[in-house]
C-alpha cells in the first residue's frame, strides 16, 4: 500500500541528495520514479534537482497552478509511476498537496516529498503545513548549528551577514542568504 512521506529539516540537511539517492534506487530496481521540483527556484537551472555534493538530475517543474493528480494520472496511463518525488515541496498549494494524497490512494503510488519546514521568520510554509498534518509518514533529516547543536531554524542574511526578520515568505538563495542554526542561536541573531 502507497504512503504519502514528508522529509523536512532546515536548509543545508542533505535533503536533495537523499531523494535523488532514493531515485537511483528505484531506477537501479528497473522502476520509473517521476522527479518535481519547484519552476520559482532555478538556482542549479530550470528542471534540475541538484545537490550540494554534486549529484543532479532532470525533474518535472511545477508550479503553484498545476493539477498534479491530472499530470501524474496522465504519465501513469503512458508508462508506469512507481514513485513520485517532489524537491522543495514546501512551494506546494493546500491544493496540491491534497493531488498527492490522491496519488497515493487513488493511483497507489508513494509520494515523496524533500523540503524545508519553516521559513526564516520561523513560520510554516503552505506546503509543509498541510504534509505535517497529511503524511503519513513524517521524517526530519537533521543538520547542525555551528554550535553543534541540532540546527532547526534557517536565518535570512543581508549583504553583510546581518540577520533579516522582515520579507517575504519566498526569496530563492542558499548559502549566500541562508544558514541554518539552533533555536538559540536564531532568537540571538534576531536579539529575541
Amino acid at each position: 500500500m502507497a504512503q504519502m512521506y514528508f522529509y523536512y529539516s532546515a536548509m543545508n540537511a542533505g535533503k536533495s541528495t537523499t531523494l535523488l539517492q532514493s531515485s537511483f534506487n528505484y531506477r537501479e530496481r528497473g522502476m520509473t520514479p517521476v522527479i518535481f521540483t519547484a519552476a520559482i527556484d532555478d538556482r542549479y537551472g530550470k528542471g534540475k534537482v541538484s545537490s550540494r555534493i554534486g549529484l543532479q538530475e532532470d525533474a518535472e517543474l511545477f508550479s503553484t497552478s498545476d493539477d498534479l493528480y491530472a499530470r501524474l494520472q496522465d504519465m501513469n496511463a503512458t508508462k508506469k509511476v512507481d514513485c513520485v518525488l517532489i524537491d522543495e515541496c514546501q512551494f506546494l498549494t493546500k491544493v496540491q498537496v491534497y493531488q498527492l494524497t490522491e496519488v497515493v490512494d487513488k493511483l497507489n503510488i508513494p509520494v515523496l516529498c524533500y523540503g524545508l519546514r519553516s521559513d526564516f521568520r520561523g513560520e510554516l510554509f503552505e506546503g509543509s503545513r498541510y504534509l505535517l498534518a497529511w503524511a503519513d509518514k513524517l521524517v526530519e533529516l537533521k543538520t547542525i548549528c555551528h554550535c553543534g547543536r541540532k540546527a532547526n531554524m534557517v536565518i535570512r542574511q543581508d549583504a553583510s551577514g546581518k540577520a533579516i526578520a522582515d520579507g517575504d515568505q519566498v526569496e530563492i538563495g542558499g548559502n549566500d542568504r541562508y544558514v541554518s542554526v539552533c533555536r538559540k542561536h536564531y532568537k540571538e541573531a534576531l536579539g529575541r
